[in-house]
């Protein structure tokens, strides 16, 4: 995309185009910005089954005008049985495979309290309307992008001991092709049941037991009793003050603390333009030192060592901010977090917003598609060590640490923005580019989305911790941040999925909505 989109009514916006119609269209038949997110979120776990799955989790931030917004946590937690005893022989958890599988899946939970939150906002949708554009992808089939096509044949060997994976994406151990329809029964019957029996019968119903029971046969620590014990939970997000804004994200378990302190940071260095050096250096030593808070802050909500909102006073991103040397990059070995994972974004007629995020950690998850119901199930619970002296420790009943981090942003004069984007390490990094561009330096809302990006560390399997660069910078740019000590890598692509599906929607004070999508994603936006 090259222009911003607008609309007066309502819009969303997701990284499959299929997904942000189906938003669309509940918005179109009266639903709300929540309602319309629920119908999505089912949608691209169909038609985009390497990115995410109803298997996995999720997390949310709602806009209401005139009210704080609400943020919700639902993340699964470690099985009763995934102890550091339950993996004899292993230095780490592995990461495919049942054993990978050890975790609830909480993002249906998660719709079920989003929908509870807006359960006041005018007459509701039947849940089987909101379901039923998935259902129908499901059986009818999806056609097979060229993402997941690739990503199939590239992580095919990953999962000899991944039950399910090759009958669900592979038939045959023959990859679909780009462009090929691939079909999901199973999973279309356990939408249905969903739909009749509401979708508290994923944890406390047959549904629940019927996975739980096949989990536990698998191999997998889970069972139907670490299902029914599932809830998901509003929190209080985290916030900051930036120069014309205030910004909004998840806390722990998730990395919305280091989203917020790039950009609480990186206002404090008063940088004067966008695209120069002093702009790429000044973000990326920024998340730096996000970066190293959140290595030694981020875990399990009630096990965190500090407190992450007192990182979020001015005085202590002043000090932070006092760390960066202008002109030298520090030097930055650190390892770095993948995943795979889906944002989308609604704002509705009634200026509700939505910024919702929902994810299988690494590219299909831990690669185990159930029979008896066609759930993909995630492989979140890797980020956990077995080391006990580690903050991320495996302990039943504990949260894994999140990549995931929706955000939402109040502009003083009005404005109100959901932004996000998919990409494990680079999610933080994507949306300071992108409210800066925006937020900071008043750049179009597409063209802060479509212009080049930058990495640092890994994502998409990507072994090295290198400053990664999309092609289009200026070649002298590049040389000044190398000489600057920055190790960079240039990829050679104009538009690399390395770098994200992004996309933002605003609401601007006179009603009018903008959007952008991602070029990078086979996303859209879509207004009415």
């Amino acid at each position: 995309m090259l222009k911003t989109v607008y609309s007066k009514n309502g819009m969303f916006v997701a990284p499959h185009h299929e997904a942000a119609l189906v938003g669309r269209d509940v918005l179109k038949d009266g639903g709300n910005a929540v309602e319309a997110m629920v119908a999505a979120a089912a949608s691209i776990a169909t038609v985009y089954p390497h990115m995410n799955s109803i298997g996995g989790d999720g997390f949310w931030l709602i806009h209401e005008p005139g009210k704080a917004p609400v943020a919700i946590d639902a993340c699964g937690r470690a099985a009763k049985a995934a102890t550091r005893d339950f993996y004899p022989g292993h230095d780490q958890i592995p990461a495919r495979g049942p054993m990978a599988a050890l975790t609830s899946a909480g993002t249906i939970a998660g719709w079920q309290k989003a929908l509870d939150v807006s359960a006041g906002w005018g007459k509701p949708l039947p849940l089987a309307r909101l379901l039923a554009p998935a259902i129908d992808q499901a059986s009818a089939g999806i056609i097979v992008t060229e993402s997941q096509a690739r990503l199939t044949a590239e992580k095919a060997h990953q999962m000899d001991e991944a039950p399910g994976f090759f009958d669900a994406f592979a038939p045959g151990g023959t990859v679909p092709p780009p462009g090929s329809l691939m079909t999901q029964p199973v999973l279309a019957s356990t939408l249905e049941q969903l739909a009749r029996a509401g979708l508290d019968d994923f944890y406390r119903g047959e549904l629940g037991k019927a996975m739980g029971d096949e989990l536990s046969q698998l191999g997998s620590p889970i069972t139907a009793e670490d299902l029914a014990a599932y809830q998901a939970m509003l929190v209080e997000p985290l916030q900051t003050k930036l120069r014309g804004a205030r910004i909004f994200n998840l806390p722990p378990p998730t990395q919305g603390l280091a989203s917020l302190i790039i950009l609480g940071i990186f206002d404090q260095l008063n940088v004067a333009e966008a695209e120069g050096f002093d702009y790429i250096h000044g973000l990326v030593e920024s998340t730096k030192q996000a970066f190293r808070v959140r290595d030694r802050l981020v875990t399990d909500p009630d096990r965190l060592p500090e407190l992450p909102q007192t990182y979020l006073t001015t005085e202590k991103l002043a000090s932070l901010a006092a760390r960066i040397d202008r002109q030298v990059a520090l030097p930055w070995p650190e390892p770095a977090n993948p995943g795979d994972t889906i944002w989308m974004g609604c704002i509705d007629s009634a200026g509700r917003a939505v910024s919702f995020i929902q994810s299988i950690f690494w590219e299909f998850g831990s690669g185990v598609v159930l029979k008896n119901t066609g759930v993909n199930w995630q492989n979140r619970g890797t980020s956990f060590s077995l080391d006990p002296a580690a903050l991320q420790a495996l302990e039943p009943g504990r949260k894994p640490f999140h990549t995931l981090n929706p955000a939402l942003a109040h502009f003083d004069d009005g404005r109100i923005m959901s932004y996000g984007t998919m990409g494990g390490e680079g999610q933080p990094q994507t949306q300071a580019m992108i409210f800066s561009r925006y937020g900071l330096f008043n750049q179009p809302l597409q063209q802060a989305v479509t212009a080049p990006r930058w990495l640092l560390g890994r994502t998409w399997g990507d072994t090295t911790t290198t400053l990664k660069f999309e092609s289009r910078f200026d070649p002298d740019l590049i040389s000044r941040l190398k000489l600057a000590g920055h190790d960079v890598e240039e990829l050679g692509e104009a538009f690399s999925d390395t770098m994200g599906h992004a996309g933002a929607l605003v609401l601007k004070p006179d009603g009018v909505i903008e959007g952008a999508a991602d070029p990078r994603s086979d996303g859209c936006v879509a207004g009415y």
